[in-house]
């Protein structure tokens, strides 16, 4: 299936539906799953698999069986769906397949209608208490949105799929506000000028009680008067000290929707164990040794402004960049970010979507970027660790199969 059906991280533009049709067929042949089960709708350009990762810790952390689904996967299909942590079964997804292959070869859905439809079916069989469900890209047409969920959350808008969302942000808005669901309150986790009259007409016109994250005060005891944590949690990055703020306040106001109290032990739990716990990849990995590694699935704009001003601040004698991009990506706002004085080996996925190592070595030259140009990632990334030496810092940046191929 992953060979036969269009993919959109492989295939581009081309694997985009611009219509729910398949899903909803899909749908009515596995007896509407979508209707019996409980969601939480997370969708928004970056942090919204963070916050979904973050939303199913704090789930499970209060005993409730929770199912996750969320896309691409890094090196595992499985990755996409599941339960308490755990992949669905290779027999599972096997079985549903071939069970339903007349209804694929009918319908003709995209690789991630096919996954969606198998979450969906996974977790109603499997009876979980809440599903968190990661948009793949938008919201208004995205495959994932024919759920009702108890609450909708965008975390944030930045310049991303502009071909297909739209070139301003008020544009991009606007599909992703398109999650929002009549009556059902809606969680941003950021203020934008931008954006803010786009989601508070939305919610106006669907009767949904639009919050921002930092409306709500019952976060507030987890952060100190400076804005840090106040005690170690399981996801580094400077990025994810909001993507904590937007799961923490959307958790508190689904919590109050459902007529609980959350408990601050098992939230801290959950925050202090969130990649143990939801088995998460691929985010912000720091390991420190004879050279410090950095790898991290940054590929746009707003997820590369974190990473560079925390470079910013720190000591490096030299940065050894190892970075890989897709082809329908505008890289100009990109490149113009990166530091010019790190060593940079370019590279490509072993995907046909990926932008070619030399012609992005090419580009970059425009933006005084200087390196070499390698095939094959595992031969660019290994280039990169023989030359770092003690106190130099080697990082893995850019499309999500790039970094798939190192971790």
């Amino acid at each position: 299936m992953f060979d036969h059906l269009p993919m959109f991280q492989r295939d581009g533009k081309s694997a985009f539906k611009k219509d729910l049709d398949n899903i909803l067929a899909l749908c009515k042949e596995l007896k509407n799953p979508e209707k019996e089960l409980k969601f939480i709708h997370i969708a928004g350009t970056n942090g919204k698999g963070s916050v979904s990762h973050l939303m199913a810790a704090m789930l499970q952390s209060h005993g409730y069986k929770t199912g996750l689904y969320t896309s691409p996967h890094y090196k595992d299909f499985r990755e996409r769906i599941k339960i308490n942590g755990e992949y669905i079964s290779k027999k599972y997804v096997v079985k549903f397949v071939e069970e339903n292959m007349e209804i694929f070869e009918q319908i003709q859905p995209s690789f991630f209608e096919m996954s969606f439809a198998m979450a969906l079916d996974y977790f109603k069989a499997e009876k979980v208490d809440f599903a968190v469900i990661e948009t793949g890209l938008g919201g208004r047409l995205d495959s994932t949105n024919v759920i009702l969920p108890e609450i909708s959350v965008i975390t944030n808008i930045s310049w991303d799929h502009t071909d297909i969302l739209g070139d301003t942000l008020e544009k991009i808005a606007a599909e992703k506000a398109g999650i929002i669901k009549e009556g059902i309150p809606v969680l941003v986790g950021r203020h934008q000028s931008e954006t803010k009259v786009v989601f508070k007409n939305t919610a106006e016109l669907h009767h949904s009680k639009l919050s921002y994250a930092d409306q709500v005060p019952e976060i507030d005891s987890f952060f100190t008067k400076e804005g840090q944590f106040q005690f170690e949690v399981s996801l580094l990055g400077p990025y994810q000290i909001e993507n904590i703020r937007t799961a923490l306040a959307a958790f508190y106001l689904f919590a109050k929707r459902k007529n609980f109290i959350p408990s601050m032990p098992k939230l801290k739990e959950a925050l202090q164990n969130t990649q143990s716990i939801t088995k998460m990849m691929g985010r912000w990995q720091f390991l420190k040794g004879d050279y410090d590694l950095l790898i991290d699935s940054a590929h746009n704009e707003d997820g590369l402004r974190f990473f560079t001003e925390w470079l910013h601040v720190q000591n490096y004698s030299k940065v050894h960049i190892v970075c890989g991009f897709v082809k329908d990506k505008s890289l100009d706002k990109i490149l113009q970010m990166l530091p010019i004085h790190a060593v940079y080996y370019f590279t490509q996925a072993s995907i046909p979507r990926a932008l070619d190592a030399n012609q992005l070595k090419d580009q970059a030259a425009g933006f005084l970027l200087k390196g070499k140009s390698y095939k094959k990632v595992r031969n660019a990334f290994a280039a990169a660790k023989r030359s770092a030496k003690s106190s130099e810092l080697v990082v893995v940046i850019g499309s999500i199969f790039v970094v798939g191929e190192v971790i």
